[in-house]
Order: structure tokens, then C-alpha cells, then sequence
């Protein structure tokens, strides 16, 4: 978390953000996304409260006055008018909601159930906004296959390998920008990934992987590489940066006809999750391990099956071509 930023939270919610950081291994943005939430709700609640001047600009109201009497006088009520004030005022969309009433309940079970400064958590009762469930934006086989086929020179083997992992690892940018040389076991066929809470993992490399790999390795800059543990290297021999692969890949995906909004690096780790559920019937649960997703429920949006699959399935019932038998017929 950025220091200057940690400063402005009051010592019961730094004691959280700290257990968020050292316990549960939440990366700093993580921690720092839960600040900000729990920030616009206690500016809400000074409001509320009547604790700030009239006209105070929204992003400019403190919360160092928020202490825990302050908590114990917060109600369900009192959350459903903040819920209604973000989506209203604010026109937070409903997956905004969703996550802001996740980390409220993530605080107040922390303040009940971890420290018990609570006796009774006021929002255990609290219901999460309804969201509409769409797709993952991914590129089709095709696409996959078109986006591969568009590298070209001059950094042709790096680019070429770097949207190989994306699209056959399914890795997040971060992890693809720190992977190391000597997280590649090349006789097991195996990448050791740091993923969010630097929590590893181990990914397979298939062929296509472990060749294109091999033939980066052998044109990878030496001499002079600032960064001699990083297996990506930059124009300026550092370790490559994700600005750097996201410029690449929308390079690339603008070459092929998709550089229009929607279209991004993770865009390619949906591309592999859905091509891995789709043409390889992998098992939901081993794609959340190759994923590295904390919970199954993430991972089950993958499970979306296309119309063309679905007729095909319907189509395979072995009472596909049953026919109505015309009884009189029959009867003659």
C-alpha cells in the first residue's frame, strides 16, 4: 500500500489492513482496494452523521475520527442507505456494489470474529446486489491461432513465446513479468509460477510451450542484461515490464483485426481458460489450480458451453431421432 495513502486510515482500520497484508497475504493493491472501499463508506457515514460541513467535497471528508464507538453505532439500516447513496449518487454498476458490500462484511466479520471488538456483527444479515452474469471476453481458436501467427520481428522468438504462456498457461500479467530462468524445470516439463499473496504454483508446459521457450532462450540477450534472473528482457536488457507486454499484445491484437476496446492481456488468460475447458474437458477444479483462483466459484464462469456445443450434445442423445409412431398405422 502506498504509504501516504495507509497515513489517512485511523488506527481500526489500519489494524485490519495489516492482517489483510500479514495474515492473509493479500497483495498491496488488494489491501489498497479494500481501503478505498472501506473509506468511501465512512466518509458516507460522517455524512450520514452530520459530522461534516455542508458542501465538503466527497473525496475531501477525513475518517480519522472513526474509532470503534463509532463502529458499534453502525446498523444494517444504516448500510442499505450507503448501498442505496453509491449506486444512486455515485452510479456505482452493480458488480461495484457487489464488491463494496463484500468488503464490509469482510471488515466487520474481521472486527467480530478475528479481534472481537464486536459482540454482535450489525451486517451479518447483509445481501450481496444482483449482477448480471456475463461471458468472459476471450478470442476464439481462430483468433488464438491468427494472434500467434501475426509476431513478427524484431523481438519475433520473445513476443512469439510470451503470447504462447498467455495463451496456453492462462497466467496473469504479473506473473508472466516475473517469471525467472530458474522457475523452468525443462526435464518435467514445468513452470514455477508466484502468483497474488505470492502464492506458487506449478503449470505444465505442453510442446508448444517448451519450444517456444527453447527457441527464446537461444536468441535472449546476455551481455549486459541488467536483470540476469529474468527470463523476459526489455529493449533495455531489464527485466520486461508489463507496460511493455500489454503494448505488445495490443500491438498485435490490433494487427489481427481486435484492437478495439474489451480486447487486453487478460483477455488471453480467459482465451486459455476457455479453450482449455472447451476443446480439452478438463475437470472445473483443476482449472482452478492452473489458474491460481482462490475459490471454485471464480473459476465457474468458464464453465459457459456454446450454442454450437449444446446442439452438438443434444444431437448425441441417443433419442435424438425418435419419431412420433402414427397409432392407427400401426394398428392396421
Amino acid at each position: 500500500m502506498k504509504p501516504d495513502i495507509f497515513s489517512l486510515a485511523p488506527s481500526i482500520i489500519k489494524e485490519f489492513l495489516g492482517y489483510l497484508s500479514t495474515v492473509k497475504g493479500k497483495s498491496p493493491l488488494t489491501v489498497e482496494e479494500y481501503f478505498m472501499d472501506l473509506r468511501t463508506f465512512f466518509r458516507y457515514m460522517n455524512i450520514h452523521r452530520g459530522h461534516v460541513p455542508a458542501n465538503t467535497p466527497f473525496d475531501e471528508i477525513l475518517i480519522d475520527n472513526i474509532d470503534l464507538n463509532f463502529i458499534k453505532t453502525i446498523t444494517l439500516t444504516d448500510v442499505y442507505e450507503y448501498m442505496n447513496f453509491v449506486g444512486t449518487e455515485r452510479k456505482n454498476k452493480a458488480s461495484t456494489r457487489s464488491r463494496k458490500v463484500s468488503s464490509l462484511r469482510t471488515y466487520f466479520h474481521y472486527l467480530t470474529n478475528k479481534v472481537n471488538k464486536l459482540e454482535h456483527n450489525p451486517i451479518l444479515e447483509l445481501e450481496t446486489p444482483k449482477t448480471k452474469k456475463t461471458l468472459p471476453k476471450h478470442l476464439t481458436l481462430e483468433q488464438s491461432i491468427a494472434l500467434l501467427n501475426a509476431v513478427d520481428e524484431p523481438y519475433q522468438s520473445r513476443d512469439y513465446c510470451i503470447l504462447t504462456l498467455f495463451l496456453n498457461c492462462g497466467m496473469r500479467l504479473s506473473e508472466l513479468v516475473n517469471i525467472n530462468l530458474n522457475d523452468i524445470n525443462y526435464q518435467e516439463h514445468i513452470m514455477r509460477i508466484t502468483g497474488k499473496g505470492d502464492k506458487e504454483r506449478l503449470v505444465y508446459l505442453n510442446n508448444s510451450c517448451m519450444n517456444a521457450i527453447e527457441q527464446y532462450i537461444k536468441e535472449r540477450p546476455v551481455n549486459g542484461v541488467l536483470d540476469k534472473k529474468a527470463l523476459f528482457i526489455s529493449r533495455q536488457k531489464k527485466r520486461i515490464s508489463p507496460k511493455t507486454v500489454q503494448a505488445m499484445v495490443n500491438k498485435y491484437l490490433a494487427k489481427i483485426g481486435l484492437g478495439g476496446p474489451g480486447y487486453s492481456v487478460h483477455k488471453l488468460r480467459h482465451t486459455a481458460a476457455t479453450l482449455m475447458y472447451q476443446y480439452g474437458n478438463v475437470d472445473i477444479r483443476v482449472l482452478k489450480d492452473i489458474l491460481g483462483h482462490e475459490n471454485l466459484g471464480t473459476t465457474e464462469i468458464y464453465t459457459h458451453i456454446s450454442n454450437k456445443q449444446m446442439k452438438k450434445a443434444s444431437d448425441s442423445n441417443p433419442l435424438s431421432n425418435m419419431k412420433l409412431k402414427n397409432k392407427k398405422q400401426t394398428d392396421e
